[in-house]
C-alpha cells in the first residue's frame, strides 16, 4: 500500500481501486532486467505478451466507484500511455472510447481499503490486474507496470508474465531542492518531480529561501523578494509559479513540503524587511553587519505570525519545515539589547536557551495555524521545548553519531526523518551510489516501538555548486539508490552488486524518458539520450 506519508492529498472519491488489463496470449521468451525500487515481492517468468498500442487503452471497470472525471487517474492514464509506448505516434484514446475491434483494456474498480494490503500487479495469461488501496498506490502501479514493458529489436511491445506484491518500508521518501544558493527554474523542478515520480518518491522538500536570496514572492511582504532576490523580475517563484509546482507534484503522488528556515539562514530577509534581524555590535557600536533574526522584539513574532499564515495558505500540506540549524551566537552575544532581554527572560550566558525561546514560540505560531513542524535536529539537541508531533530531521554526523542521534531521538518519542548519510550534492569519482545504497536506517540502538518512529528518509541537493545545469545529472540516478532504500526490503537488497544491472537498467528508462541521468559505469543504453 502506498500511503503519502505525513498526511493525505486530500478527500478523493477515487480512492480505492482494483485495476484490471486484458492482453492477448504468449508469444515468446524474454527476460527484464527488474523494477526499481524493488517491490516487496516479484516474481516474474520468460512468457511474454505482446501489446498492440492501437487497441491498448485505460477505463474504469463497472464495480468502480471512481470513474472518469477521477483527476489523478485520468492524468495518470494519458501519461503513462505515452511512457508506455514511447515509439508510438498514432491515433489512439486512453479510455477507449474510439476504439473499434479487439481491445486491450485496464479497468479500475474501487473495493474497500480494508480489503487490499498490500497492492497487487498480477500479468499472467490474457489478463493483468492491479489492486491498489488508494489512488497514490495505482499511481505507483502504473509506474511498476511501465517499468515492466519493454521493446524487442523489431520495435514490437511486449510484458512477461509477472506476480507483485509491493508497499514502501517508510512513508516520508523525500528529496530536497535548495533554490536560494542557486535559482532552479519552474521547467527544471517540473523536471525532477518527474523524476521523483519514476523512483516512487513521494515528498519534495522546497528549500525555497536561505541566505542568499529570497526568491519566494510574498504578497503580504512583497519587499522580502523585490529586495532580497537576486533579480526581482527574473529569479523569482509567483504565487502561480508554487501553485503550478503544486499541481504537477500532486497528480504525481508527491507532497510539497515548504521550508522557511529561521532563525539562522536569513540573510536576505533583512534586505526587504527592516528590524528582522539583528544588529552586530562591535564593542559598544554597530559594526554595520547583521545576524540571525532579532529574537528579543515583539515585532519578529507579529511578522513571523504573518509570513507563516501567508505561507500555510498557499501551501496546503499540513506540514511545515522551520529549519531552526546553524544559527551562530556570536552576533546576539555582541548586541546590548539582546543580552538585556538574556538577563530579563532568566538566561542567563545561555544562549541556546535564547533559541529555544524563539523556535518555541515558532513553532507554537504553526500550531495555531493547524500545521505540524518538522525541524533540524539542533532545536532537539538545544532541549527545545517543542510539541511530541514536531518531527526531527537529523542531518549530520558520521553514521556512529547519526545513530546515536536516533536512538536518543526514538527514546524521547519523537518521530524522526534521516537525511545525514545522502547529502548528494557532495560528489566524488566512481560509484558513491554504493555509499547511499547500503545505508540501514534503522541500524540503530532502540526497540521496535522505537525503530517504528523513524518515518522515512530524504536525498538533500544542496545549491552551492548546482544549479539546472547540473541538476538532474548530478541528482539521478544516484537519488534512486537511495528511493530503493527507503522503498524495498532491506534484506532483499543487500547487494549492491545484484542492484547494478538493474540500476543500470533503470537509468537508461529515465534516459528514454528525457532524464539526463549520468551514466554509472561504461557501457551503453540502446536508446541514448537524444538532447533537450
Amino acid at each position: 500500500m502506498e500511503t503519502t506519508g505525513l498526511v493525505s492529498f486530500g478527500r478523493y472519491t477515487c480512492s480505492h481501486l482494483y485495476f484490471l488489463l486484458l492482453i492477448v496470449l504468449p508469444l515468446g521468451q524474454h527476460t527484464v532486467e527488474g523494477v526499481w525500487p524493488l517491490p516487496q515481492i516479484f516474481t516474474s517468468s520468460i512468457e511474454r505478451y505482446p501489446l498492440n498500442p492501437q487497441a491498448f487503452y485505460f477505463g474504469y471497470g463497472r464495480q468502480s466507484a471512481a470513474q472518469f472525471g477521477c483527476s489523478v487517474l485520468d492524468a495518470a492514464f494519458i501519461r503513462y500511455y505515452s511512457l508506455i509506448f514511447p515509439d508510438y505516434t498514432g491515433k489512439h484514446s486512453t479510455t477507449g472510447k474510439s476504439h473499434i475491434g479487439k481491445k486491450q483494456s485496464v479497468g479500475f474498480d474501487v473495493l474497500s481499503p480494508s480489503l487490499l494490503f498490500p497492492d497487487n500487479l498480477s500479468v499472467s495469461a490474457g489478463k493483468a490486474s492491479l489492486n491498489a488501496e488508494t489512488v497514490w498506490g495505482a499511481v505507483r502501479g502504473l509506474e511498476t507496470f511501465s517499468q515492466l514493458v519493454y521493446q524487442d529489436d523489431f520495435g514490437s511491445y511486449f510484458v512477461n508474465q509477472t506476480e507483485i506484491d509491493d508497499f514502501p518500508r517508510f512513508p516520508f521518501r523525500g528529496i530536497l531542492l535548495d533554490t536560494s544558493r542557486h535559482f532552479i527554474p519552474v521547467h527544471a523542478i517540473l523536471k525532477t518531480l518527474d523524476a521523483m515520480a519514476y523512483s516512487k518518491f513521494n515528498v519534495f522538500h522546497w528549500h525555497i529561501v536561505d541566505d542568499p536570496s529570497f526568491p519566494y514572492q510574498s504578497q503580504t511582504f512583497p519587499d522580502l523578494s523585490r529586495k532580497g532576490a537576486f533579480h526581482p523580475m527574473t529569479h523569482i517563484y509567483t504565487q502561480s509559479d508554487v501553485r503550478r509546482v503544486i499541481s504537477h507534484a500532486r497528480l504525481r503522488g508527491i507532497r510539497v513540503l515548504p521550508e522557511f528556515d529561521s532563525p539562522g539562514h536569513t540573510k536576505s530577509w533583512g534586505k526587504g524587511q527592516s528590524d528582522l534581524l539583528t544588529p552586530c555590535y562591535s564593542g559598544s557600536t554597530p559594526s554595520g553587519a547583521f545576524g540571525p533574526v532579532n529574537p528579543a522584539l515583539p515585532s519578529t513574532y507579529q511578522f513571523m505570525a504573518t509570513l507563516l499564515k501567508e505561507v500555510s495558505s498557499v501551501f496546503p500540506d499540513s506540514y511545515i519545515h522551520l529549519g531552526g540549524d546553524e544559527v551562530n551566537f556570536s552576533c546576539w552575544k555582541s548586541n546590548p539589547d539582546v543580552r538585556a532581554f538574556m538577563q530579563k527572560m532568566g538566561f542567563g550566558v545561555d544562549f541556546t536557551k535564547l533559541e529555544a525561546f524563539y523556535m518555541e514560540n515558532i513553532v507554537n505560531i504553526t500550531t495555531f495555524l493547524n500545521k505540524t513542524a518538522i525541524v533540524w535536529q539542533d532545536v532537539f539537541d538545544y532541549h527545545e521545548l517543542i510539541p511530541k508531533d514536531t518531527v526531527l530531521h537529523i542531518w549530520k554526523g558520521s553514521p556512529a553519531n547519526y545513530r546515536k542521534e536516533l536512538s536518543r531521538m526514538t527514546k524521547a518519542g519523537m518521530r524522526v526523518l534521516l537525511a545525514a548519510p545522502w547529502y548528494i550534492n557532495h560528489i566524488s569519482y566512481g560509484q558513491d551510489w554504493r555509499n547511499y545504497y547500503t545505508v540501514q536506517p534503522l541500524n540503530f540502538s532502540g526497540t521496535a516501538e522505537q525503530k517504528k518512529l523513524v518515518i522515512g528518509g530524504e536525498v538533500c541537493m544542496w545549491g552551492e555548486y548546482v544549479d539546472a545545469t547540473n541538476l538532474t545529472p548530478r541528482l539521478w540516478p544516484r537519488a534512486s539508490a537511495a528511493a530503493e532504500r527507503l522503498w524495498s526490503d532491506e534484506k532483499q537488497t543487500s547487494s549492491v552488486d545484484k542492484a547494478f544491472p538493474r540500476l543500470q537498467d533503470f537509468r537508461c528508462k529515465l534516459v528514454r524518458r528525457g532524464i539526463r541521468a549520468e551514466p554509472l559505469y561504461v557501457g551503453h543504453c540502446k536508446h541514448e539520450y537524444q538532447g533537450v
